[in-house]
């Protein structure tokens, strides 16, 4: 039997702070209903002043290795962390070796992975590699982002989309016919978009050039239009060439967790591979777009309202900066989930 990488543990954490669309008309020359139509989102939470990314990885690390604990993993002995994020804490270093640290993980190896929407599948990709090599034998994955940080306070149209939020999952070593086995992964990129997803200062393209930031370049910036065409294409061609990898149809799938970037991308890509709407996973109505910790998010929110079940075959699709894009497969396994937000028993290691 193939060894495979096996979900065992699933964790997800949004700051308690909501911002709704009704506020953001307060301060911003938009409406609800403007931003409802066009996104679907009706709120987001964002971090407080002196938070930070490493926050949130922290808290939805917890609740994995809580998840993992309470779904019978007697044995929680994670040796690899891996963390997808666009918005680190500092420059440099990584966050994922502080985030490893603080989770009573000091030691493993940690590191960061940034492919900005598609970070998280990306990171769960490098991570079975790593368990099916035998380089790892437990990993935590974690997809977090404070996109709030690099948002142009002014900018009705990035403020209204995006949110800050983390989720995780605890992967152990085991067999491809185990139930929460990772089947399969299509991934890809385009460099030539790069433009289109981006903050142009603070790197080292900017910075050589001696001069200061250009006004505005400070900030996340997205072309709109580009980037929806985009997102449904590649995102639909990825999960569709994955589906077949596995044998399976895309509209097959029980459950469809795309990247909630925004309600009418979800519904061309399901438009795209013939899927209902029951079999689309959508939360971004109430958390925006969460950039990494987008699709683990989602999961805990279908797990904990019961719209994703055990043995349900289940495609992750996710298409970001880079431009990146990719998928993943697995039949959903048995699994105790902690919702966002509630409290947790989880103790460091001593």
């Amino acid at each position: 039997m193939s060894r495979a990488a096996i979900v065992c543990g699933l964790g997800a954490w949004v700051p308690p702070t909501v911002v709704t669309n009704h506020e953001l008309a307060e301060r911003l020359e938009t409406s609800d209903e403007w931003i409802r139509t066009r996104t679907g989102i009706e709120q987001r939470h964002v971090i407080k002043p002196g938070e930070a990314t490493s926050d949130l990885a922290v808290e939805a690390g917890r609740r994995a290795l809580e998840s993992a604990r309470a779904g019978g993993e007697d044995f929680v002995d994670v040796d690899l962390v891996v963390l997808a994020t666009s918005t680190p804490d500092h420059p440099c270093p990584a966050t994922a070796p502080d985030v490893a640290q603080r989770l009573g993980l000091g030691g493993v190896p940690a590191f960061d992975v940034a492919a900005v929407c598609t970070g998280f599948v990306y990171a769960l990709a490098v991570a079975a590699s790593m368990l099916t090599a035998g380089t790892a034998r437990q990993a935590l994955v974690i997809g977090a982002d404070a996109f709030s940080t690099i948002l142009d306070p002014h900018d009705r149209t990035t403020r209204a989309i995006f949110g800050d939020g983390a989720g995780a999952m605890v992967l152990r070593a085991g067999e491809a016919d185990e139930p929460g086995a990772l089947l399969g992964f299509d991934l890809g990129s385009d460099g030539t978009g790069a433009g289109m997803i981006t903050v142009r200062a603070g790197g080292s393209r900017q910075r050589s050039t001696g001069t200061p930031a250009s006004e505005g370049d400070q900030w996340f910036s997205m072309e709109g239009r580009a980037v929806f065409t985009e997102a449904v294409l590649n995102m639909s061609k990825s999960a569709q060439s994955l589906a077949d990898q596995v044998g399976w149809s895309a509209a097959g799938a029980d459950r469809v967790v795309a990247h909630q970037a925004n309600v009418r991308i979800l519904r061309a890509v399901g438009e795209q591979l013939g899927l209902s709407a029951e079999q689309i996973v959508i939360n971004l109505d109430r958390v925006g777009n969460t950039v990494a910790g987008s699709i683990p998010l989602a999961l805990a929110d279908a797990v904990a309202s019961g719209g994703l079940r055990p043995g349900h075959r289940v495609l992750l699709t996710g298409f970001g900066g880079g431009l990146t894009w990719g998928s993943a497969a697995l039949m959903w396994p048995e699994l105790t989930v902690i919702p966002p937000n509630a409290p947790t028993v989880w103790k460091e290691p001593v």
